[in-house]
């Protein structure tokens, strides 16, 4: 897209006043720009690159651009156009000023000037500071012909005019890319590292864990393994004593029947005694009285004697039943207490089986207790390494997988900057267009009369050879011849810009190229070159010699000094 400029005005910039000074850039193709020292001619230049670059052409700080008289509201105005679009660029110092106009509306400001310089240099220009200085002014005081920069700035400037330094914008956010790829290789390493550490950290902890929830599961069947035991020894000792209790119950069946037994006879030998002691008592009175108590009648001895002894035999009959009823009756006794013997027996024994019943209750009980945290446990040491394990496995099975996918990365972002290397594309690129420079500079040194072989490589060294085949290099010649080819190499980069539509431009402006080390043929020979340019173009030459070389252009603009300051002469 080619730069249109239009027009540039500018007010207290170095010696202009407080009044505007402004330039028509594109009304005339030749014009020249002519005054004494110190009239302000090359202020043009300052203005131009200021108003673009926020710098100046000349070695002249930002500071010192101010007008040393009115001290303050320097500010520069330039138009141009790119394609349909209309831009008008404003700086100015005390105050500062940066406007970007486009279409009559200001371009957002929030982003920092740094930002919005670059935006004007890469998204509207296309065109940086060194770039500029090379295809569209030619100036004495700071200018650096091509031939005279180093060879990095050389490839620079090329770089630019091919519009490939895209791959070395590319190149160098590659190399971001190809740092944050190394760099993220080694953070994913020291991670999938990290990973292992702690999966096997985990491994062991786990298999510690579940070491010791199998011992405590162990522990907890031997406390139910001895319960059981409990249980079993304690229904054994049931069942042996439900044994004697069934002996017991034998011995003891006959209970009621001698209770009976004993108790009739007990009945029984109470009755005999009673009887025995009332015969007693009658036989003690007979024996003892002779006389009646009652009638006090005498007792007839034989019918005492009948008395008497049928009273001993009656005694003596009983004291004998007595006697048999005794024993029969301590028979009965003795069994009711082998029987309440064998009651007791038959306590101790219910009361050991209850308690052997409540250790069959404790135990069962316990067992209950212990199945619950057994069921726990087994589950315990069942899942104790199914949760942490596979998470850190996802985790680094992921982190394999994006290990593998940077490095696959990684071997496409060495092949493409081995593509974006200076030895890559570009240097393809700048190969096919070598040979297109090196016919056009010879081509503008042959306009300017100097005939010689002028060859570039790719590294931009120069050969240059005679007619006669010797060769030179670009220090061995005059300055006039210098100049020559400064001029050749500058009209070529124009033409080859414009070739590729990368950076081209209406303007070039030429600083006293006429006023020191061309003589009067290469004089003539370069004002013969300047119109023969494209008809596009708008030239400006800037020269103290107004007089002698006016009327060889198309329009000459005049700058004086009027009280200390400069202005465009009407």
């Amino acid at each position: 897209m080619k730069i249109q400029f239009k027009s540039v005005r500018y007010k207290n910039l170095l010696s202009s006043g407080n009044s505007w000074s402004e330039v028509r850039l594109d009304q005339n193709r030749t014009t020249l720009i002519s005054g004494t020292n110190g009239s302000g001619k090359s202020t043009l230049l300052d203005a131009i690159v200021f108003a673009l670059y926020g710098r100046a052409f000349r070695k002249v700080n930002k500071n010192q651009l101010i007008n040393s008289i009115n001290t303050r509201e320097t500010q520069v105005e330039i138009n141009f156009n790119v394609g349909t679009a209309e831009y008008l660029i404003r700086r100015g110092i005390k105050p500062n000023i940066f406007e970007i106009w486009k279409n009559g509306t200001m371009i957002n400001q929030d982003a920092a000037a740094k930002d919005y310089q670059a935006y004007l240099e890469q998204n509207i220009l296309n065109l940086n500071y060194k770039s500029f200085n090379q295809i569209v002014i030619l100036g004495s005081a700071t200018y650096v012909p091509f031939m005279e920069l180093p060879a990095h700035s050389r490839r620079e400037i090329i770089e630019d005019l091919l519009d490939i330094q895209v791959f070395s914008t590319m190149n160098t956010l590659l190399k971001d890319r190809v740092s944050d790829n190394k760099e993220s290789i080694t953070e994913n390493s020291y991670q999938m590292d990290l990973m292992e550490s702690k999966l096997s950290s985990a491994k062991e902890h786990n298999a510690s864990i579940r070491k010791i929830r199998e011992d405590e599961v162990d522990k907890i069947r031997e406390k139910m393994a001895s319960h059981i035991k409990d249980i079993e020894a304690a229904k054994k000792l049931m069942e042996a004593e439900h044994d004697i209790i069934a002996v017991c119950v034998k011995d003891i069946e006959d209970k009621p029947v001698v209770k009976a037994k004993s108790e009739k006879a007990n009945s029984l030998r109470r009755d005999i005694e009673s009887q025995i002691r009332s015969h007693q008592k009658e036989l003690s009175f007979y024996k003892d009285h002779d006389d009646c108590p009652t009638c006090k009648q005498g007792i007839e001895h034989e019918f005492k004697a009948g008395i008497i002894t049928e009273k001993d035999k009656k005694v003596l009959e009983l004291e004998d039943g007595l006697g048999n009823l005794s024993v029969k009756a301590k028979e009965y006794d003795d069994r009711l207490e082998a029987i309440s013997n064998v009651e007791d027996v038959m306590r101790d024994v219910n009361l050991k089986i209850g308690d052997h019943r409540a250790t069959v209750k404790v135990a069962k009980n316990a067992l209950l207790s212990y199945k619950a945290e057994l069921d726990k446990a087994e589950e315990e040491v069942e899942t104790v390494d199914t949760t942490k394990l596979q998470e850190l496995n996802v985790k680094l099975k992921s982190t394999e997988v994006e290990q593998q996918e940077l490095f696959e990365n990684k071997e496409v972002l060495t092949v493409v900057q081995a593509m974006l290397r200076d030895g890559g594309i570009k240097t393809r690129i700048i190969r096919q267009y070598i040979p297109v420079m090196n016919k056009l500079i010879n081509k503008y040194l042959g306009s300017f009369d100097l005939f010689v072989d002028f060859q570039l490589d790719e590294n931009f060294n120069e050969v240059i050879k005679s007619r006669f085949r010797d060769a030179f290099s670009y220090a061995s010649f005059s300055e006039g011849e210098k100049l020559r080819i400064t001029l050749a190499i500058m009209l070529a980069w124009r033409s080859v810009a414009k070739l590729r539509n990368s950076v081209s431009t209406n303007l070039l402006l030429l600083d006293e190229t006429l006023d020191g080390a061309l003589d009067g043929v290469g004089i003539e020979s370069l004002i013969d070159t300047l119109h023969n340019l494209n008809a596009d173009d708008n030239i400006f030459v800037i020269s103290h010699r107004g007089d002698q070389f006016g009327d060889k252009f198309d329009s000459h603009i005049r700058f004086k000094k009027v009280k200390n300051f400069s202005e465009i002469a009407a």
